[in-house]
């Protein structure tokens, strides 16, 4: 029992942090107000720039407590731009344009990546205890960077691609009544496509044209 406990005193812990919002309420509201894509990616931006600022005040005094700070700090700042290329994907899936969102990535990120470097280099005397998440920032930074110089076209054919993997897994997770049920109603669909609403006006005929001859029609 005592082995147990001990177990749990080290899991809930980690648990608790992995249910940690990344962004604060008021953020994760600046975010919801956002609702274009480009907007969204450079808001997203900036809340990454204020994390790695905060982790460089942190370091500047050696503060008792500060490791546990830098590592919530660093794990945030990888959520933010695992954010930013979600928000970039699903907006490629939509067909949304993100050119100014992804300039704004791509012109900002090798200055994130200095900064991380720069961590990495000075060797604080804590960095153990956050040189995962540390890693695991830069390299996300850079796949995000990576990714923000892919031409469109090649981005739009990956989460294309990427979309049809999905797709096909789910349908090869289904039963063979749910592939018949959904089979059934894209044949009744490509049979009876939407219907437009029902018209009174005769085949060539516009609405101002019946209007005009009903207006004839009464004057006689």
């Amino acid at each position: 029992m005592r082995y147990l406990w001990l177990f749990l005193l080290g899991v809930l812990p980690l648990a608790a942090q992995a249910n940690r919002d990344y962004l604060s309420s008021d953020e994760a509201d600046q975010v919801r107000m956002a609702q274009d894509p480009n907007d969204r990616m450079k808001l997203y931006l900036h809340f990454a720039k204020q994390r790695l600022d905060q982790v460089s005040q942190l370091l500047e005094k050696d503060k008792a407590g500060r490791s546990a700070l830098i590592h919530d700090l660093l794990d945030d700042y990888g959520n933010i731009i695992d954010a930013i290329d979600t928000v970039s994907d699903d907006a490629l899936q939509r067909r949304l344009n993100i050119d100014k969102g992804t300039a704004a990535v791509a012109g900002a990120e090798p200055e994130l990546l200095a900064k991380l470097k720069k961590i990495t280099d000075s060797q604080p005397k804590d960095l153990s205890r956050y040189q995962f998440v540390l890693e695991q920032a830069v390299e996300t930074t850079q796949d995000s960077y990576d990714l923000s110089k892919t031409s469109m076209s090649q981005r739009v054919a990956a989460v294309k691609a990427e979309e049809n993997k999905e797709n096909a897994e789910r349908a090869a997770e289904m039963t063979p009544a749910e592939k018949k049920s959904a089979q059934a109603q894209a044949d009744q669909a490509a049979i009876n496509p939407a219907r437009k609403p029902p018209t009174l006006l005769r085949p060539g005929e516009t609405l101002d044209k019946a209007n005009g001859k009903q207006q004839q029609q009464q004057q006689q």
